[in-house]
């Protein structure tokens, strides 16, 4: 029997929404025990059962107002690896459980923390959400079609990618410094600077001149004609990303692009012309007949799949990419190890408050004047 790789650490998780849950649901994930606490009276059970972002880790609703629970805080964080919060700059140092004082009690202490604009910055104290992170990192202008406004990819870049997997990133980076030196320290994330560092390649094509022009003229952008989405004839969609000219020779191929124009692939003044055409050509089959058509060729080709598709995929569903939990369907841990399982997701269920209090060393009495 193999353990995950972060059994045996512990992360208390200040509950949030979004990113920081998504960070704390990565870190269950793969091992770690994470205890999150709510606030009475929110997250309702029926709803907590719906949300991935929730699995996999017991919680306790703890009032913060009231000066029992913070102790309760401080002897959790004392005996914890790691400590995850998502509020405001200042509001933990407000409530009595800033990075000073819970360091005091704990030297080896991860604390991280999670925001939009980050711990310091003119924007620091300011509402936003992904949508404002994403646009003030430069990234969100680089997001749309040519000649239409910038389209926000939902929010899994600032939020997710450049939010709650930088953090987790950095909590296990900073716990890997405190496991070899007895020091803990403030993980400072921020989804500004974490959709800026995912723009990084983008960056280095525009220093070499391979972006240059606006959104939507460029190679990844939907600028290029071998690279972008097409409807089909029964109004589905196929993706294309022969990038490489092996690929781009083999969509030519499989499409019959016999002209010699077709050969002018890295032509930025040819894309226009070239997409109209790949246009209207995908429109004479179905998706099915183009991932028939497809089939077997190295051309960088997918189907773009909606929900119920993706989930009886049989690719997704040979590798187990999307399991069922609780009656959700939802993503399965990632990535996967060689020597190390991941932990099988588990929904919440009725909240256990004395028992969980219990199992981390309170007795009934300090459980009862937590109102548990």
């Amino acid at each position: 029997m193999t353990t995950p790789p972060l059994h045996g650490i512990r992360i208390v998780e200040l509950a949030g929404i979004g990113p920081g849950p998504f960070c704390g649901m990565m870190l269950a994930d793969h091992g770690a025990e994470v205890i999150r606490i709510d606030r009475p009276g929110t997250s309702g059970i029926a709803a907590a059962a719906l949300d991935p972002l929730l699995r996999s880790r017991r919680s306790i609703a703890l009032d913060l107002k009231r000066p029992e629970a913070i102790a309760a805080v401080r002897r959790l964080a004392a005996g914890a690896d790691g400590l995850i919060e998502g509020f405001r700059p200042g509001v933990m140092e407000r409530l009595g459980l800033g990075p000073d004082i819970l360091h005091a009690d704990n030297p080896r202490l991860v604390y991280g923390r999670m925001t939009g604009w980050g711990q310091t910055g003119p924007m620091a104290d300011q509402p936003g959400h992904d949508i404002n992170y994403l646009a003030i990192s430069g990234a969100l202008d680089a997001f749309g079609r040519a000649g239409e406004k910038p389209t926000p990819p939902i929010n899994m870049v600032a939020d997710f990618g450049g939010g709650g997997m930088m953090l987790a990133f950095g909590m296990l980076a900073a716990l890997l410094h405190a496991q070899r030196t007895g020091e803990g320290q403030v993980v400072d994330a921020a989804m500004t600077d974490g959709a800026a560092l995912l723009m990084s390649m983008i960056w280095g094509f525009r220093a070499a001149g391979v972006w240059r022009g606006p959104r939507g003229t460029n190679l990844l952008d939907t600028g290029a004609h071998f690279y972008d989405t097409y409807e089909t004839a029964d109004g589905r969609y196929v993706a294309i990303g022969a990038i490489e000219p092996q690929f781009y020779t083999a969509l030519r191929r499989v499409m019959a692009l016999d002209d010699d124009r077709w050969s002018a692939q890295m032509n930025p003044a040819a894309w226009p012309a070239l997409k109209d055409d790949l246009t209207a050509i995908f429109k004479t089959r179905s998706r099915a007949e183009w991932v028939a058509a497809f089939a077997g060729h190295e051309v960088c080709f997918a189907p773009v799949l909606d929900f119920d598709e993706a989930a009886a995929d049989p690719h997704n569903r040979t590798r187990g990419t999307l399991v069922e939990c609780g009656g959700v369907v939802q993503p399965a841990p990632a990535p996967r190890y060689s020597a190390s399982t991941t932990v099988a997701p588990v929904m919440p269920g009725e909240r256990e408050d004395a028992t969980v209090l219990r199992d981390l060393g309170f007795d009934p009495a300090e459980i009862a004047a937590l109102g548990h």
